[in-house]
């Protein structure tokens, strides 16, 4: 049996685990929204239209914060349309899916969900068709207390004190071509430099978070950076980071590490930032919002999309079925992000629901947790404390992407004596002997892995991949546990 050892040292801290890392996004894109969080006739809908199962199964997920309108959705949003009486309300195209919205959902409504959930809200303002002035209105009608025209009019609308949201992204993706209102990281870094002085006018404290590359492959990658935060470098707290994963030309040996991929992305915009800011004189330190990051199998949806030409409401979009492999990487990603809480303070799994998302959903029907649901939650609920600088030993495997990459990765937490592993092992059909330093009686351990590597939860067969309890043996201050091929574990010891 292969094997791999993990040294750490509870004095040797990374950084505290940020709850805002276990983020994820609601967009108004698919069945995210109308058939995901909000089915008015389903059996389970509670007196808002909020599908209660599905809520339950959210606050189980653990999920922290969540990142709403969108995503493509906001760069042509008017979020004046989602407010007032829903008889009222205007039904829009929306460019980026192509679909119909009828904003029978708005901000209000959200809101009243995200309260239900027990989530904080990251709402992401219109820079592709609006501006400065709209940034404005919006955060009038959500954060002023009272006496405004905005602040009053939310009042009408039923929600007499103001939301308080503090983290606000200043658009979406704009360095991409297809992106509604595409600009050029000139056009763009002046335009969110100006948003976010009028809004730190309104409310010096919020919490600004710059359009950094929608993919590491971009090729404006690393130039779009230096030239936005050069120009918003003071005005912004955070740029942002999005990728997904898919397994291409079934290249799996790839697609298990693809956690390599998110650790050069993460450490590359690090390094432009603190190049920006060293060039600038200054002090402050960006940090970086993974506000959007999954498995995708974006080949699969691009194919798709070639042949649609009708305008519907909430069509099946990107629905895709997550199997044990899609979860292992899930997982493997969590490890990536936690490993940089040093400057990955906030992240987003997108979405939340029916659209690429650890929960799916039918009309009429039921909720289910996908594969990807399992090492989110777990890791949600079990990162506490401080994320530790550990040391993993491993041997190594070969990858067309990537070279040699490690076949055990792992990050582990913590908390007043109390210490969580993360781990993955990504080799196809070996197991690995897996043993790290004891820190106390082994309080529970699980594995996500699975005989057949595909296998997925259905609405038939919900249950068909779930965590089951890891064998662990501690001996002379040692726990060794084996890590079947292709799986994702957590032991945690208190």
């Amino acid at each position: 049996m292969l094997n791999a050892k993990l040294h750490l040292e509870p004095t040797r801290v990374v950084a505290p685990v940020s709850r805002r890392t276990f983020g994820s996004f609601v967009e108004h894109m698919g069945r995210c929204v109308y058939g995901g969080i909000y089915e008015q006739a389903h059996p389970r809908a509670d007196a808002d239209g909020f599908r209660s199962d599905v809520l339950a199964l959210v606050r189980e997920l653990g999920v922290s914060l969540v990142r709403y309108p969108g995503g493509n959705f906001v760069s042509g949003y008017k979020w004046e349309d989602g407010v007032g009486p829903v008889a009222d309300r205007p039904v829009r195209r929306d460019l980026a899916w192509h679909s119909l919205e009828t904003n029978e959902v708005g901000v209000d409504e959200f809101m009243r969900w995200a309260n239900k959930a027990g989530v904080e809200v990251m709402y992401a303002l219109n820079l592709g068709t609006r501006g400065v002035q709209e940034a404005l209105d919006v955060h009038e009608y959500l954060n002023q207390p009272d006496r405004t025209h905005l602040a009053e009019l939310r009042r009408g609308n039923g929600s007499e004190k103001p939301y308080g949201i503090s983290m606000f992204c200043l658009g979406n993706e704009m360095d991409g071509p297809w992106q509604t209102g595409h600009k050029t990281a000139y056009e763009y870094g002046r335009l969110a430099a100006e948003t976010a002085r009028a809004l730190r006018s309104a409310q010096p404290g919020v919490e600004l978070i710059a359009c950094g590359s929608s993919s590491s492959s971009m090729p404006t990658f690393g130039a779009w950076e230096a030239e936005v935060l050069e120009l918003a470098y003071d005005q912004v707290d955070y740029i942002s980071a999005h990728a997904y994963y898919e397994p291409l030309d079934g290249d799996v040996g790839s697609f298990l590490a693809s956690a390599v991929d998110m650790d050069h992305f993460i450490d590359s915009v690090v390094a432009t930032a603190d190049s920006v800011g060293a060039r600038l004189k200054s002090k402050k330190r960006i940090n970086i919002s993974f506000d959007e990051w999954n498995v995708w199998y974006l080949s699969r949806h691009q194919a798709s999309q070639a042949s649609v030409t009708e305008w519907e409401v909430a069509p099946r979009v990107i629905e895709d079925s997550y199997d044990v492999t899609d979860a292992v990487v899930v997982g493997s990603l969590l490890i990536s992000l936690l490993r940089h809480s040093d400057r990955v303070t906030a992240a987003c799994l997108a979405q939340l629901v029916n659209v690429i998302a650890p929960i799916r959903s039918e009309p009429d029907g039921e909720a289910w947790r996908q594969t990807t649901f399992h090492p989110f939650a777990l890791t949600s609920r079990l990162s506490r404390g401080e994320v530790l600088d550990v040391k993993i030993d491993s041997p190594v495997y070969e990858t067309s992407r990537f070279g040699a990459v490690p076949i055990v990765d792992a990050v582990a937490t913590h908390d007043d004596g109390a210490l969580s592993v993360f781990a993955v092992n990504r080799h196809q059909s070996e197991s690995v002997s897996f043993s790290f330093p004891a820190t106390g009686t082994v309080a529970e351990a699980w594995v996500l892995s699975d005989d057949d590597p595909a296998a997925t939860n259905t609405q038939a067969d919900p249950d068909r991949v779930t965590p089951r309890e890891l064998a662990t043996s501690v001996s002379e201050g040692i726990v060794t546990v084996t890590l079947p091929p292709v799986s994702w574990s957590a032991i945690r010891l208190g």
